[in-house]
């Protein structure tokens, strides 16, 4: 038999817990804020620096049919009255989620230039309302995947993607791994002149480091009266943490450290059989030690969304076209047992 022809076994699933929709077409509008901020922290006076991006919500439209999903949205950078004081962030910001039956996966590619300082008024010069810093810039590229250990009663794709639908509680706990590589650099230090004496890392204006580390969890979906639900989810990670500071005179200090880190999704909101919305907060907290041991980096990466979605039937020439392209790609069935 050829491979087009072949069909892969059904993953069984208990249905009693979970409804899927192989067949439909899940349709989306949501609104989003995309965000990757950057935290330089004293853990001996725990005092913090709080640089975050200029970045915009976003409107937009989506669609998943099988295992596929496409989402495209367009800045509504007029929704922020302080927008233009803040400065400006350019910035590509790649955050893809795989929910698969029984894995859960993250990829993550975040390129940021331009951020500024919170609180307003913090470090700022008098006539300005933010301290900005167009130079500074953060990159990061990486991902974590986990193993789902209970999928026949507890679904992912219920919450995040909209075509299937949790109708009683359940949970799952969850164990993987992570890894990461990233970049955090100024043309100047990172630490604002006037908080220098505050912050043992004055002088640094760039950041290497890259980590590995296994990672552990829990997630939990409680449904009320079948149609309101609420999922929670977080990983624990330890990595080990390999890490170069560079000072503005060019000399540079390595260590090599154990930092924790946390992965965590929430989501709120409404399911049936044709109709679903909700709110959801996607994070993931990246702590990176410093070649002392009194102030660490934190890159927090993450999304927060609204999302409203319908199910439906695919008709005419469009069915059609899916129904042949299944044949040619057979997606992932998801009949229950």
């Amino acid at each position: 038999m050829s491979v087009s022809a072949q069909r892969r076994k059904p993953v069984p699933f208990d249905s009693s817990y979970y409804q899927t929709y192989p067949k439909l077409i899940t349709g989306r509008v949501f609104f989003s804020q995309k965000y990757t901020s950057l935290r330089l922290r004293n853990t001996d006076n725990n005092r913090m620096l709080h640089y975050q991006p200029n970045n915009a919500l976003n409107a937009g439209v989506g669609v998943t049919y099988g295992i596929l999903t496409l989402n495209v949205g367009v800045p509504l950078r007029f929704v922020d009255p302080d927008n233009k004081d803040k400065g400006k962030t350019r910035s590509l910001d790649l955050q893809s989620h795989i929910y698969a039956r029984k894995w859960v996966g993250d990829i993550f590619g975040q390129f940021y230039k331009g951020y500024y300082l919170r609180p307003k008024g913090k470090a700022a010069a008098p006539d300005e309302a933010y301290y900005t810093r167009p130079d500074l810039k953060v990159q990061m590229i990486g991902g974590a995947l986990y193993r789902l250990f209970n999928s026949r009663q507890f679904s992912y794709r219920a919450a995040f993607l909209q075509n299937e639908w949790q109708k009683k509680s359940a949970g799952s706990f969850l164990l993987g791994g992570e890894v990461y590589y990233g970049t955090i650099r100024g043309d100047s230090a990172l630490v604002p002149s006037e908080y220098a004496d505050v912050f043992p890392q004055q002088d640094v204006r760039k950041a290497r480091f890259w980590e590995v580390g296994p990672g552990a969890g829990y997630a939990y979906t409680w449904v009320l009266k079948k149609h309101f639900f609420l999922t929670g989810s977080a990983t624990v990670n330890g990595d080990l943490s390999f890490i170069k500071e560079f000072e503005e005179d060019n000399t540079s200090r390595t260590r090599v450290t154990f930092s924790p880190n946390l992965i965590f999704r929430a989501v709120v909101g409404y399911n049936s059989d044709r109709w679903t919305a909700n709110i959801s907060w996607f994070g993931n907290r990246v702590s990176v030690g410093s070649a002392t041991d009194d102030y660490r980096y934190i890159v927090s990466t993450g999304n927060y969304r609204l999302t409203v979605a319908k199910r439906f039937n695919p008709k005419g020439i469009l069915r059609k076209r899916l129904r042949n392209a299944e044949e040619k790609l057979p997606i992932i069935s998801t009949e229950g047992k």
